[in-house]
């Protein structure tokens, strides 16, 4: 699928800066944050356009109301961080962890998570448009009332996810691993998957296999 890619990332035009000088409220445009452990952070309010996340270490921090436009996130470990409400466009995260982060009622448009570390990630509620998620592991994830559009799934482990009143009417998961999903035959209707991966399902209509 056609993703966006982060516009005019260009490493020469990057400034270093720290997160840990951030300020609240503050808008921060072509910036470069590498090498630094921040965790427990709060930050509240912020902007940041065209920048770069490299090595940071953020781990139970917490993030609200903050807007990341054309932003790339490689080699960073959010574990159990909270997003509240924040606005992710054009970004990608790769070789990161999120490993039981809240992503509730966050919006995303146009990001690609490549070779990440998702797993117990929470997307309940958030509105999600033009996203791949690539040769990652997204296992015992919650979406609930999750408004998905134009959703890729490549390589992917979604073993033991839970979906709730959220559909993947048109979503291909023939290549991905569906094990001992949670989700209703309302959700799962008009997605696509492969013979075997209908073995998986049989447990919504009450079939077992002798």
């Amino acid at each position: 699928m056609n993703i966006v890619k982060p516009q005019k990332m260009n490493l020469e035009q990057l400034e270093i800066a720290l997160l840990n000088n951030v300020n609240e409220d503050e808008n921060l445009s072509y910036n470069i944050f590498q090498n630094e452990e921040c965790n427990n952070i709060n930050l509240q309010q912020l902007e940041f356009e065209h920048c770069r996340f490299s090595n940071i270490i953020m781990q139970k921090a917490k993030l609200e109301k903050i807007t990341f436009s054309d932003v790339i996130f490689e080699n960073c470990d959010f574990s159990n961080t909270d997003f509240i409400e924040n606005t992710f466009i054009r970004c990608e995260f790769n070789n990161c962890k999120l490993s039981g982060c809240n992503l509730s009622e966050d919006r995303l448009y146009n990001v690609k998570f490549f070779e990440t570390n998702m797993n117990y990630i929470n997307l309940s509620n958030a509105s999600i448009e033009n996203i791949l998620f690539e040769d990652l592991q997204i296992t015992n994830s919650y979406f609930q009332e999750t408004k998905m559009k134009k959703i890729g799934f490549k390589n992917i482990d979604l073993t033991q996810a839970q979906f709730f009143k959220t559909s993947l009417n048109g979503i291909d998961l023939s290549n991905s691993k569906i094990e001992r999903i949670a989700i209703s035959i309302e959700d799962i209707k008009g997605a696509i998957i492969d013979r075997f991966q209908a073995m998986d399902l049989l447990y919504l209509i009450g079939v077992k296999i002798k």
